[in-house]
């Protein structure tokens, strides 16, 4: 097991002046609240947070970090308050914790609309603090090197999502040491006989490849230093999820993959990689399409080397990397490396252009709705195939692969965009559907009279193309709709005593507008061209507003209440813009008091209130959403489902009731069961009389020792 002293060893190795006191703390805070908790595999559970630790030290990160891999499962495990954290340790310290937990409780395996949601939050909890995800990763390989112990749905399930999620976000990331780890770990528990046959296979041909590596070194080495040109070279082993994929895309069986071995030559300078690849070209026949310069176009993460693939002395293909050190550090360090806040610094350009993804996956989590469209633009970032092309004064753009003129355009500039007429390629014409291809260099040619077409949105393959054209599409077609509904509003109003023209001067019609839960005129207007609305209904409320009392046939909306059982709401509930109307709460969110509501009209059976962030609510019509709010009650009491996790223990439900009764908690049902590896799932509906109320007994179910996972249903 790691110890504290190897932990605070290696911050000091690479920061001498760490306060590693702090570290030392966290371990004491983290060691006494883990005290009596075992891991699966038999060992004290402290061996994992300090595990984590030390993983984090190999990356190099700062003391905030480390001190967040000690901590980093205090809140879900023990039933520390994030509040003693941020006392402790600092505020820092406890939005980093604050931030894994909240990963750690996502599941990627269920919904695409789930599946987006929490992508989402874990997008804005790296925007938060990039080390969230750093501190998560180290989580996540500790958790793959012991996943054996895990059952095998488990161990699928953990895997997948491993392989599908954070795999991908390390080597988005640059740390492709952890990318490499979490696949082949990935691959030993999702195709665990290919595994044992790659690496027998390997193991078979061990002898005469370490002989081949040797021979290429000696060989490389001798021409180098023949050129004068002190480098070093390298010989490894390609890690084996990188084979099986070989192998799977050329239908191959172990035996027939040949260029298992990658080697890497690491020079003092940028002039000297391009020396050497002349060399290397000159002593092996390269294989055309097969040379990459990400030393002049680097990696969106920053990754920087020369790659070529070449045929070798023995007549198969030989993989090679040429890059300096500093390349080879961010290289093996990927956003490590380019970590200041260790030492209170400021980010540079370099550091600028690394996070230029996270904000661009920002963007598309604030911009893009649809749970599909959603993730189809976090998958392209995380599975980048990039095209790079140039601008006509020469700056470099990165694009995935399919990228056409217009993705193009509206990289530059949004009015760019919206302009584009047609586009020159290499200087010739060619149709905005076109294919960029690497090297190309593009120029626009924009007009002001011209506009996006819907048709574009079949060929655009950038997030940010898509999301723009569609915003103005929505634009004209609000216009439109507004246009359309003030013509509808005037023609009803020509049969009426009411004068359109000073209506939409006055403040009545805006009133109109926010009973009827619209955000302004222009939208209530809008609504009416679409017909989501009737001029019957704004009538009505206008000749209200007015004083006109003139007997009218009763709106949509007049008749929908009309067949509502009206009665007195006693639910502490308050409906925006409508009285003695019938409210009942939702079974799928319980709401509670004290927390943020919203009402859905449902004809003839009233407001159904549910939580603002009710997953049944994200779908909801926005013209039947009404506003309501809580009521103060000193006598009312809501129901509430809990699932308790806990281990095998006697009197443990006891403990359980006895703290409900304690929090004046009615316990209406109770549900036990017992699970194969002896644990207790417990499900209670109880009475409560508010949010508050409930957050308190879980906090204080938590803290009973055998407890595992306190949860709202």
């Amino acid at each position: 097991m790691v110890r504290l002293n190897d932990i605070t060893s290696a911050v000091l190795s690479y920061h001498p002046n760490a306060d590693v006191s702090l570290v030392e703390k966290a371990y004491v805070y983290s060691a006494k609240v883990h005290q009596g908790q075992i891991r699966l595999s038999g060992e004290p559970y402290l061996s994992h947070p300090l595990e984590i630790a030390y993983i984090l030290t190999q990356m190099k990160m700062d003391v905030m970090s480390v001190v967040a891999g000690l901590l980093h499962d205090t809140i879900e495990d023990t039933g520390t308050e994030i509040s003693e954290i941020e006392r402790l340790f600092g505020k820092e310290a406890a939005n980093i914790v604050d931030g894994v937990t909240k990963i750690g409780k996502m599941h990627f395996s269920s919904s695409e609309e789930a599946q987006a949601e929490n992508m989402r939050k874990m997008i804005l909890a790296m925007a938060t603090d990039i080390r969230v995800i750093i501190v998560k990763l180290a989580d996540r390989l500790h958790n793959m090197r012991t996943l054996g112990y895990q059952t095998p749905d488990k161990q699928e399930t953990i895997a997948r999502e491993t392989l599908d999620i954070y795999a991908p976000l390390a080597g988005r990331m640059g740390i492709y040491w952890l990318k490499s780890t979490l696949e082949d770990l990935c691959l030993y528990y999702m195709e665990p006989e290919i595994y044992e046959k790659i690496k027998t296979d390997l193991a078979e041909r061990k002898g005469s490849r370490e002989q081949f590596i040797r021979e290429v070194i000696e060989l490389l080495s001798a021409k180098l230093k023949e050129a004068n040109i002190d480098a070093t070279v390298k010989g490894r082993h390609k890690h084996l999820y990188s084979i099986y994929w070989k192998m799977k895309d050329q239908n191959l069986s172990p035996s027939q993959v040949y260029d298992v071995v990658a080697f890497r030559v690491i020079v003092n300078s940028l002039r000297e990689c391009y020396e050497v690849l002349g060399i290397i070209h000159a002593t092996w026949k390269p294989v055309p399409g097969r040379f990459k310069d990400y030393v002049s176009l680097p990696k969106a993460n920053m990754y920087q080397s020369l790659h070529t693939t070449v045929i070798g002395p023995l007549g198969q293909r030989m993989e090679i990397q040429i890059r300096t050190w500093e390349m080879d550090r961010v290289a093996e360090e990927g956003i490590a490396a380019h970590w200041k806040y260790k030492e209170g610094q400021s980010a540079n350009k370099t550091d600028t252009k690394q996070f230029a993804w996270l904000r661009q996956l920002l963007e598309w989590q604030i911009s893009l709705k649809d749970p599909k469209e959603f993730m189809e633009s976090v998958r392209m970032d995380l599975f980048p195939n990039e095209v790079y092309v140039f601008t006509p004064k020469g700056e470099v753009k990165e694009f995935p692969k399919g990228a056409t003129p217009v993705d193009f355009a509206y990289s530059i500039h949004s009015e760019i965009g919206e302009k584009c007429i047609g586009a020159k390629v290499n200087g010739r014409m060619v149709p905005l559907r076109y294919k960029l291809k690497n090297g190309d260099t593009v120029e626009i040619i924009t007009s002001t009279k011209h506009h996006p077409s819907k048709d574009w949105l079949d060929f655009v393959v950038t997030p940010r193309a898509r999301t723009k054209i569609k915003q103005w599409i929505m634009r004209q077609e609000m216009e439109q709709s507004i246009n359309l509904g003030r013509e509808i509003l005037g023609k009803s109003l020509d049969q009426t005593a009411i004068n359109l023209s000073s209506v939409m001067k006055g403040e009545q019609l805006e009133a109109v507008a926010k009973e009827l839960s619209f955000h302004s005129v222009d939208d209530l207007l809008a609504n009416l061209g679409f017909g989501r609305v009737s001029a019957k209904q704004v009538i009505g409320r206008l000749r209200a507003k007015l004083g006109i009392e003139v007997e009218e046939p009763p709106s949509l909306m007049s008749k929908v209440v009309a067949r509502i059982k009206r009665k007195k709401s006693t639910t502490g509930i308050k409906v925006k813009g409508l009285e003695d109307i019938l409210v009942r709460f939702a079974n799928c969110c319980h709401p509670l008091p004290g927390e943020r509501v919203v009402g859905f009209l449902t004809r003839g059976r009233g407001v159904t209130v549910h939580t603002f962030n009710c997953r049944h609510m994200l779908d909801a019509q926005p013209e039947r959403v009404v506003e309501v709010v809580w009521e103060p009650s000193d006598h009312d009491v809501y129901l509430a489902r809990l699932k308790v996790v806990t281990s095998d223990k006697k009197g443990i439900l006891a403990d359980i009731s006895t703290i409900m009764t304690q929090k004046d908690a009615n316990i209406i049902q109770a549900e036990i069961q017992t699970t194969m590896d002896k644990k207790g799932v417990s499900h209670f509906t109880i009475e409560v009389e508010n949010f508050k109320q409930l957050h308190e007994i879980m906090g204080a179910i938590k803290k009973i020792k055998s407890v595992l996972l306190v949860e709202r249903l």
